[in-house]
């Protein structure tokens, strides 16, 4: 079994995901609000960040995938759709980690065409070597470098999803 390096603490980022939902609480005033987790990865910072939130909102799900161990495919796959239309609605898509860019482009441009009122991203980390397109994050936890992260939320091949703390794995 693999040991776990922490990168981001689990109080620095309870404080920060406060932080963002304070944030979204002063922006969405008056707003019919939606937020879309992308699954599996985001669910806990999902789930943290709608607790912060001081506004009535609704929650739908969204999966997509385009990674295979610790490596992009590069081909989004989706794997759960909205259960609700979002159509005049005001759209945040929550997302464990912004990488190389492909799937949040396209999962934006899949939302986007639902007719909603607005769509913005709220984003728990943001890895910007690794960009191949630009994707605006309108929400940001944190940016970190080119390594591959896991716990709150994030896994190695389904596991240390649990762990409650962002770490790197070391063999």
């Amino acid at each position: 079994m693999s040991s776990i390096d922490t990168l981001i603490d689990a109080d620095t980022i309870a404080r920060r995901v406060k932080e963002l939902g304070a944030q979204i609480t002063a922006d969405h005033a008056g707003r019919d609000l939606v937020l879309v987790p992308v699954l599996n990865g985001s669910f806990v910072f999902a789930a943290d960040l709608a607790r912060a939130i001081e506004l009535p909102l609704a929650i739908d799900f969204f999966g997509c995938r385009s990674y295979e161990g610790t490596a992009s495919s590069g081909v989004v796959q989706t794997t759960l759709d909205l259960s609700h239309p979002i159509q005049g609605k005001h759209v945040i898509v929550v997302e464990d980690i912004v990488d190389t860019g492909l799937t949040m482009t396209y999962m934006l441009e899949n939302l986007r065409t639902r007719r909603p009122a607005s769509v913005q991203l709220a984003s728990l980390l943001s890895k910007p070597a690794r960009r191949k397109v630009d994707v605006a994050i309108d929400y940001l936890g944190f940016e970190i470098e080119d390594v591959f992260v896991v716990g709150y939320g994030l896994d190695f091949d389904e596991h240390y999803r649990n762990v409650p703390y962002l770490g790197v794995l070391r063999s």
